[in-house]
This record gives C-alpha cells, structure tokens and sequence, in this order.
C-alpha cells in the first residue's frame, strides 16, 4: 500500500515521507532523536500536571483530617495572686524561679510562665508545669528544691488554686 492510499490528502505533499505511526498517534517522521524528545515532552507534561493535582488535594484532606493526642503527660496549673507591696522585681524573681526549678528536678517536660490570657479575676497570673509522668510530679511536690522555692513564693503571694490535669 502506498502513502496516497493511506493519507490521500497527504498525496499532494511530494516531499513528505511517513516512517512510523507511534503509540501516541501522532505522525512522526524524521530521526529517532525527534521521537525521543516527543515522548519525553509528553511525559513531562504528564507529571507536571499529576503534581498540580495531589498538591492541590494535600491542603483539603489535611485540613479534614484534626488529629489530636492524649499524652499521659502531668499538667500542674496555679493561678496566682501576688501581695500588693510585692515589687516588680520581686515577682520576676519568683517566676523565675521556676525555671531554676525546671533545669535541676528531673521529669519537668514543659513550663509556661507568661500569663497572655488571664480570665479569672483578681489573679495576677497563671503559671503551668508539665511532668512526664505522676510519679515525676510527685517528685517534684517533696523535692527540697522545689520546698525551697515555696517558702520564698508564699511570703510573696496572697492567694493561689493549683490543680493538676491528666489522662487515665
């Protein structure tokens, strides 16, 4: 079979020779080079698109999914009311001492000390401890470390509620 017989429009064109119809169905005449470039075009353009699409779906089923824990953690939470005559240095002082407290007894995972939402009233502020453990905490309510800071923070405080949290 000729080349007129299988694209008769194609017959008027002299110089034009077919090798090859490809897996694609496209024409394609002329080197392997050309063919190689074609296919690697096509597949390209192929996984730039299939990227477009699983990065579009990433912010909705992450945005679906609310993953939570519940960590076997200790949380020890105070609100605090400082003595009126209590100075500013003074408090600083007390509040870091639970940092001192935190670097030498051992089961402190986490603290808060900055107090940016305090919605009891008449409180000065909110601190929170986090242990590894109940064990870690009651280890630190008998440590003398923590016995000393005590001392130091009930002549400075009028008032505080302390509770602590946990999961079973």
């Amino acid at each position: 079979m000729s080349q007129e017989t299988l694209f008769p429009a194609l017959g008027e064109v002299a110089p034009l020779t077919l090798h090859f119809i490809d897996w694609l169905g496209l024409i394609m005449g002329g080197s392997m080079k050309f063919r190689k470039c074609a296919v690697q075009s096509v597949l390209g353009a192929s996984l730039f698109v299939a990227g477009i699409v699983v990065g579009s779906l990433g912010p909705y089923s992450v945005a679906a999914q609310n993953k939570f824990g519940q960590p076997k953690t200790v949380l020890h939470v105070v609100l605090y009311k400082f003595k009126d005559n209590v100075s500013n240095y003074d408090r600083e002082q007390a509040i870091d001492g639970i940092k001192g407290m935190a670097a030498k007894i051992p089961g402190i995972k986490n603290i808060w000390l900055k107090t940016e939402r305090n919605q009891v009233r008449d409180f000065s502020g909110v601190y929170a401890i986090e242990f590894t453990s109940a064990e870690a905490a009651a280890d630190y309510a008998e440590s003398p470390i923590h016995e000393a800071w005590s001392k130091k923070w009930q002549e400075l405080r009028e008032n505080s509620l302390s509770f602590q949290i946990s999961n079973p």
